[in-house]
């Protein structure tokens, strides 16, 4: 349990408290803080994985935390910027179908593992996965200023729309697969 790839894993997990807690600091210092602490789990998460593959030290432990660390980190970032209120009005929406596609597929997987099939990740879902991450490291710099001379707020939603049009293809997807199986 105690290898290098379980230990990344698991500090997403435990960075989520100052992620949170970056929200409550003051401004701009709480975004940069919160970018910067995203973009060091984002890294985890890339080498977690990798290494795991890489050094043959692949576990039952990590292949089970590292998408729920993965689902916490984002399900705590968007609740974060709902509650700060940097989403709002319809944009909230793109943030609830992105949870909910998370909770579907989450549930999905676990159904499918308990009766030993695997779905395996799709190129668009991790392009999904790609843009969403973009687009929540733009929303938690909304208040630490332009990015490359655009305003982050407005960069983070038009990619939290474009991955919430990817979630619900890509949901589908997997609905769609683990449907064979049920019936």
């Amino acid at each position: 349990m105690w290898n290098l790839p379980n230990i990344l894993t698991m500090s997403r997990i435990f960075v989520i408290p100052i992620l949170v807690g970056s929200f409550y600091m003051e401004q701009p210092l709480g975004s940069h803080i919160a970018f910067v602490t995203f973009a060091l789990a984002g890294i985890t998460d890339f080498f977690d994985g990798y290494l795991a593959r890489a050094t043959g030290s692949v576990s039952i432990i990590g292949q089970f935390l590292d998408p729920i660390a993965d689902k916490l980190m984002v399900g705590a970032i968007l609740i974060m910027v709902v509650s700060a209120g940097w989403i709002s009005g319809l944009h909230v929406i793109a943030a609830v179908i992105i949870m909910c596609r998370e909770i579907l597929v989450s549930g999905l997987r676990e159904f499918l593992a308990g009766i030993q099939v695997s779905v395996p990740v799709s190129m668009l879902a991790k392009w999904k996965t790609t843009m969403q991450m973009i687009a929540l490291g733009s929303l938690v710099w909304t208040e630490g200023g332009p990015v490359f001379g655009l305003p982050a707020l407005e960069v983070g939603l038009v990619l939290l729309w474009i991955a919430a049009i990817l979630t619900l293809y890509t949901g589908y997807d997997y609905l769609r697969a683990g449907l064979k199986h049920m019936v």
